[in-house]
């Protein structure tokens, strides 16, 4: 794919003017070998919100994902291209989408919009900074997963230079949350309170807000789903989300209605 394409800025006004497209691709890591936890969560959101818009994209997976998106090392994965265009990142990709007039939470009140954009963050930051620090600040996991998986695309020693560049950088970007100096029982902790906030804003409902799927609930299954599918050598984190029954429902419910439907009861 050309490289300057993929580089290319764009205006609103030119995303709308264009239909979303039958061949539209969403771009990550190899999945079984390549993708890192936090990737593979940021992914799945958006895969969980392309579905949840009844919109058709294909996947593609790529060596050099990070490294093709718009923004370059910097810039969260996934990315999306749409015809010409190429945007990254899960509220890019939803403002995207809303501007060709599909939108999952166009039937909230403003006051309940403000309320799904403050959970979302809370979700991301949390979440991720987990995945994050699991992946790269815990020895065993980041030993025996996130080297060989981040490494697996280059020749040695060459593997072992990006190694350690990426794990400064993750750690760099812990330290800029506040969750450089923290321990593991500290990000359990942290873990713990936001999955009791979601429960209770989740209730006895579907979804976060009733019956219907927002982009709230994208970003929660593409987080909660990855940690709970994901097995670790250190698995701490699946064992404190487990202990939320309901958000282990929830995450059955979405993964059966939207990516396994033929899953029978």
């Amino acid at each position: 794919m050309d490289s300057v394409l993929l580089r290319q800025y764009v205006t609103e006004e030119t995303i709308a003017s264009d239909p979303w497209t039958d061949d539209a691709l969403l771009y990550q890591p190899y999945e079984a070998e390549q993708i890192l936890l936090a990737e593979n969560a940021s992914c799945l959101s958006v895969k969980a919100y392309l579905k949840m818009c009844n919109l058709p994209f294909g996947v593609k997976s790529a060596a050099n994902a990070e490294f093709m998106s718009p923004g370059g090392r910097m810039t969260k994965l996934p990315f999306v291209k749409v015809g010409a265009f190429v945007v990254a990142e899960f509220e890019p990709i939803v403002n995207l989408v809303e501007s060709k007039g599909v939108s999952l939470s166009k039937w909230l009140d403003e006051d309940q919009k403000s309320d799904m954009r403050a959970y979302i963050s809370l979700v991301e930051k949390i979440f991720t900074c987990a995945e994050i620090y699991i992946s790269f600040a815990d020895d065993e996991v980041l030993r025996q997963v996130t080297y060989p998986r981040n490494g697996c695309v280059y020749p040695w020693p060459l593997n072992v230079f990006e190694n350690i560049k990426k794990r400064r950088n993750m750690l760099r970007q812990l330290n800029v949350y506040g969750w450089g100096n923290m321990t593991l029982d500290d990000v359990v902790q942290k873990v713990a309170k936001c999955c009791e906030t979601l429960v209770e804003k989740l209730g006895n409902e579907e979804y976060f807000y009733g019956n219907r799927p927002t982009e709230l609930d994208a970003v929660t299954f593409g987080h909660l789903f990855t940690i709970l599918t994901t097995n670790l050598p250190n698995n701490v984190l699946a064992e404190k989300v487990r202990e939320y029954k309901s958000l282990v429902r929830f995450c059955q419910n979405i993964d059966k209605k939207y990516f396994n439907p033929q899953k029978s009861t």
